[in-house]
């Protein structure tokens, strides 16, 4: 369970009315979205719950370049825009595979320096089949998964959307099968994420009712924040039953009713507003 003290929640809510996707909307009590700010000792966690009977939809978006999550919110006229997959600093190459529409439009294996990294050919494989958040169109349903990339579409499932991040947090952490943490007789030989480091995050999830949680864990000094283990807590405790970890330290940001917010601090307490590659979108339906 989670640890952690939780000092006081402020509530934010859409104002517009939703209906479900699975289910005939005359049938449902629609509820809004909400957006909560979560006062931990060490972090201000933001939280979007989107109901499962919404009509709004989560879609992806790739940039060429790296962008600010305000540009992003700008260019698509999304109602939310929270930071995606990981990517190379040094070429603004994607990391992750990103489906859009149906069609990768951001495959990990054509970044030279991930494939010819020779420090890191021993996990390519695990590398290339990390976690990812999907949306599927099911006939007439809309549903969102959690799966590792090479899993198979479900039958009389089409795949529409997918952004890939890890580890997965629930129901099982996933940090060595997805080549995020390696241990060799007790001794850790590998954690790029820092598995036990407070640090700003970023996740994504699903509740026990199907509703979908973005998250993004904003530090309160340079030193704090959550670790993986307590943001697994976190999820855990919002009843969150499937979840994964998506970038997070420098590129932590989410976009919310107008208003950015950026998770990391420098040395100097300043909050840092670092361009990104990928994004989930939250827009309205073409109607």
């Amino acid at each position: 369970m989670f640890h952690l003290l939780l000092t006081s929640c402020q509530t934010r809510s859409e104002p517009e009315t939703l209906s479900n996707n699975p289910v005939n909307s005359a049938e449902v009590t629609s509820r809004p979205l909400v957006h909560k700010i979560h006062e931990l000792p060490t972090a201000k966690v933001h939280t979007l719950l989107i109901p499962a009977e919404s009509h709004f939809k989560i879609d992806v978006a790739v940039s060429n370049t790296l962008k600010t999550i305000e540009d992003f919110a700008i260019e698509t006229e999304a109602i939310a825009v929270l930071n995606g997959g990981f990517f190379d600093p040094v070429n603004s190459q994607t990391t992750s595979y990103v489906v859009q529409q149906g069609k990768v439009i951001a495959d990990p294996s054509n970044n030279p320096r991930l494939i010819d990294n020779a420090q890191l050919k021993p996990y390519l494989k695990k590398i290339l089949n990390r976690s990812e958040f999907r949306r599927y169109q099911c006939g007439k349903l809309t549903r969102y998964a959690i799966t590792y990339h090479q899993d198979r579409t479900p039958e009389n499932c089409q795949l529409t959307e997918a952004i890939g991040g890890g580890p997965q947090l629930l129901p099982n952490l996933s940090a060595e099968e997805e080549a995020f943490f390696e241990s060799v007789n007790g001794q850790i030989s590998r954690d790029p994420l820092g598995l036990k480091r407070a640090n700003a995050r970023t996740a994504i999830g699903i509740t026990s009712s199907g509703d979908v949680l973005w998250m993004m864990v904003e530090q309160k000094s340079p030193s704090t924040g959550l670790s993986l283990l307590e943001l697994r807590d976190f999820l855990e405790s919002l009843e969150v039953t499937s979840a994964m970890n998506l970038d997070g330290g420098s590129s932590s940001s989410f976009f919310h009713q107008g208003e950015s917010f950026y998770g990391k601090k420098s040395t100097d307490g300043n909050v840092i507003q670092r361009s990104i590659k990928s994004v989930l979108l939250l827009v309205k339906p073409v109607e």
